[in-house]
């Protein structure tokens, strides 16, 4: 079992930067790809970043790429989500997750109670 915890979410103008964390307890926080997805109001939710477990290799939704950094520190049980040029179409809640089998955008088994984003324009 391992337990997730969210931070850093808040409201920020558009072109704005905010930082996630995403803090784990229980396990190995190593043994874990790590993943961040969000959902926006009335829509699905989907999946925006991970970075597996094995060697540390970053995957994003194209939507993100170039603006989000996925990140972890094994040593501080945590994994980030940088982002940078925010737009208003990137508000939703995020949540973040973790899997022991290296899956990257399904297949996640732990899933933290979401931080909310908010990017005005």
């Amino acid at each position: 079992q391992v337990q997730l915890v969210e931070s850093g979410g808040g409201l920020v103008q558009a072109g704005g930067s905010l930082r996630l964390s995403c803090t784990a307890s229980g396990r190995t926080f190593s043994s874990y790809t790590m993943g961040w997805f969000r959902q926006a109001p009335g829509k699905e939710r989907e999946f925006v970043a991970a970075i597996r477990r094995s060697d540390g290799s970053t995957y994003y939704t194209d939507s993100v790429k170039a603006r989000f950094t996925i990140s972890r520190d094994n040593a501080k049980n945590t994994v980030y989500l940088q982002m940078n040029s925010l737009k208003p179409e990137d508000t939703a809640v995020y949540y973040c997750a973790a899997n022991l089998l290296s899956s990257i955008s399904v297949g996640y088994d732990y899933w933290g109670p979401g931080t909310q984003v908010t990017v005005s324009s």
